[in-house]
């Protein structure tokens, strides 16, 4: 007061008093990932799936037991994607939107090698997570998990991508996203987003090993989205996932195009096809094949019962064998 008294500019706006305080008036807003929390969060939905079990005891009566999980939803006409072990022989599967509403779900199909399920409800209005069919997640993302951990209700933890697996339907359960954000028991088949809200993937496990006593950290999984859209897209169509087999054991091709098949099946496909080792695998009904992996993933999505060409290289000679596809061996 005495300041203000003697020195009357002080009270002036042209007076830098904030500064002589401290205090800057360009406050820079704190890092946070709310909006993309905003946007995704609404279609991440707790799941309780209702098992009935044999009892050997109180009288052989049957027991009853609830398991927790997540999911996610995909379209606004109803589909739900979350893990196959969340409903696996539920008798019974109620899905609670995060809006307080209660809906029983049916399960359209389930596909074991990616764990992945799809559930069906009856309601209008549903919110959807967002999705980008462009999407490109790379080791250093930063990512989030949605899910319901231990019925605590919606939780989001943070971490970063920290391997990424492969896309196509050839892949095997190792093949995810790998990540550290934590995912616990009522996490499984929630959310994995990014920070523009966007669906990463859907989560799956954190890593278990054998020795209990390795205290193993931040090392949890998630199926990719892309991958994860494609298995949900064959199961609304055909109710489960129909992978074509061919039959072979491959390598790559020292010159990066196409695959070398290195060993054959007996009574595969293949073998009935005519293709040998040592034959090298260019193109798959004219699609030019990048490499083993792609050229798995091709027979992998074509359905079963399915002739394709293969346009091959033996001896330095061009072939085209027929090849007629067989459903893969679970």
């Amino acid at each position: 007061v005495v300041l203000l008294i003697l020195i009357p500019d002080l009270a002036g706006n042209n007076f830098p008093f904030g500064k002589i305080l401290g205090r800057s008036e360009n406050n820079t807003p704190p890092l946070s990932f709310a909006t993309a929390v905003r946007l995704a969060a609404p279609a991440v939905v707790n799941i309780y799936s209702e098992e009935i079990q044999a009892n050997t005891t109180y009288g052989n009566q049957p027991r009853r037991t609830t398991r927790l999980g997540s999911g996610v939803i995909m379209h606004d006409r109803g589909y739900v994607l979350t893990n196959y072990h969340v409903v696996q022989s539920a008798a019974l599967i109620v899905v609670v939107l995060q809006r307080g509403q209660k809906l029983h779900a049916e399960l359209i199909g389930f596909d074991e090698l990616t764990d992945l399920a799809v559930l069906k409800v009856q309601a209008s209005n549903l919110p959807v997570i967002p999705q980008n069919a462009e999407l490109t997640s790379q080791v250093g993302d930063i990512v989030l998990a949605i899910g319901n951990p231990l019925n605590l209700g919606q939780t989001v933890t943070q971490g970063i991508i920290s391997a990424t697996g492969q896309k196509g339907l050839s892949t095997v359960y190792s093949e995810l996203l790998q990540m550290d954000a934590a995912i616990n028991n009522g996490n499984s088949g929630g959310a994995l987003i990014n920070s523009n809200g966007e669906l990463v993937g859907i989560n799956s496990r954190k890593f278990t090993q054998a020795n209990p006593n390795l205290n193993i950290q931040g090392i949890f999984f998630a199926v990719p989205y892309q991958l994860a859209h494609k298995i949900m897209l064959k199961i609304i169509e055909h109710g489960r996932v129909a992978r074509g087999w061919l039959g072979v054991d491959a390598k790559p091709n020292a010159n990066f195009k196409g695959f070398i098949i290195n060993g054959v099946t007996p009574q595969s496909p293949a073998m009935l096809a005519g293709l040998k080792a040592g034959d090298v695998v260019y193109q798959i009904n004219g699609t030019e094949i990048r490499g083993v992996k792609h050229g798995l993933d091709v027979v992998a999505e074509t359905m079963p019962g399915t002739t394709v060409d293969f346009t091959i290289s033996r001896e330095n000679k061009e072939l085209t064998l027929p090849v007629t596809l067989a459903e893969v061996k679970k």
